[in-house]
């Protein structure tokens, strides 16, 4: 059962409010997240159990336990490397060819699978929640909320550009400019493919990248930060440049059989913490296959 970890004393100006509204304002909690606190959590008010419409003085301590959730993938031995871990969060360096979770092409095999088999082996159950995505092929920094709470506050932050997303991409061509801004909306081609592109009526999209080193080879390293976080948008506005990340091999950037994935990796992710405030930066140590592209590259 978690324990109630979530707490605020309440203020002059807070005692007008319900303790649902408080929860909301005060504490950060989404409307989805209330409703399952009321189906199946506990609010305390001084250490007694309250009801969301009760009021509070000021002084008053509410301390809110959320309701127990669990996944029921199938458990399996998927090797996971920690980055971070805490009460709310949980962030791993996704190794390249696995996906994030089952699916009609993956039933098994995937990190979702993986990570089930952590919590039992920890005696933990919370529901696995991936914050952000990431492309099968694609490495780096992987995060997921332990609960509803995690996982609403960083969608909320994001909302604010609070969050800082940063990969490291090696593209095929010499970029000249040393950096730049790609600000173009991103749709897909057509309904039900797997390609994006740029176009007029997709959503707003924007990276910023700059160039870290370039290599005789005809292949430029890449720092990228994402405003925005589109499915596949760095190789799609790469693509579009006219400098596909190597190794794509569904936006073009299949050049010499330098590496057998597109060589992308998100490098950093920082935000604040969903209870703490605390900023957080989560960086992950490039995989095997991208340090001996560098070597070969060099």
């Amino acid at each position: 059962m978690e324990e109630a970890r979530y707490s605020y004393t309440l203020q002059e100006g807070d005692c007008e409010w319900t303790l649902r509204t408080v929860l909301k304002k005060r504490m950060g909690f989404s409307s989805r997240l209330l409703a399952k606190i009321k189906q199946g959590g506990v609010v305390f008010l001084n250490g007694a159990p309250a009801l969301l419409y009760e009021k509070g003085r000021p002084g008053d301590e509410i301390r809110v336990r959320l309701p127990e959730e669990k996944s029921a993938f199938l458990s399996e031995e998927i090797p996971l490397e920690i980055l971070y871990e805490d009460a709310d969060l949980l962030a791993l360096n996704k190794q390249p060819g696995v996906v994030c979770h089952p699916t009609k092409g993956h039933t098994h095999g995937t990190i979702a699978n993986g990570v089930q088999r952590y919590m039992e082996e920890r005696g933990e159950a919370y529901k696995v929640r991936f914050i952000n995505r990431l492309d099968m092929d694609t490495s780096g920094v992987l995060l997921l909320g332990k609960n509803g709470h995690a996982q609403d506050d960083f969608t909320k932050q994001s909302g604010k550009g609070l969050v800082e997303k940063r990969y490291w991409a090696v593209a095929l061509g010499l970029v000249e400019e040393e950096e730049g801004t790609v600000d173009l909306p991103i749709a897909l081609e057509a309904e039900g493919a797997l390609r994006r592109c740029v176009r007029a009526d997709g959503y707003p999209s924007v990276t910023h990248y700059r160039v870290l080193e370039r290599f005789d080879r005809g292949c430029t390293l890449l720092e990228l930060r994402l405003e925005t976080g589109r499915t596949h948008q760095i190789r799609v506005h790469m693509a579009h440049l006219g400098h596909p990340v190597l190794g794509d091999q569904l936006y073009g950037g299949m050049g010499p059989g330098l590496i057998a994935r597109q060589a992308l990796h998100a490098k950093s992710l920082s935000f604040p913490h969903p209870v703490t405030g605390e900023r957080l930066r989560i960086e992950a140590p490039l995989p095997a296959d991208l340090r001996e592209l560098l070597c070969k590259l060099r």
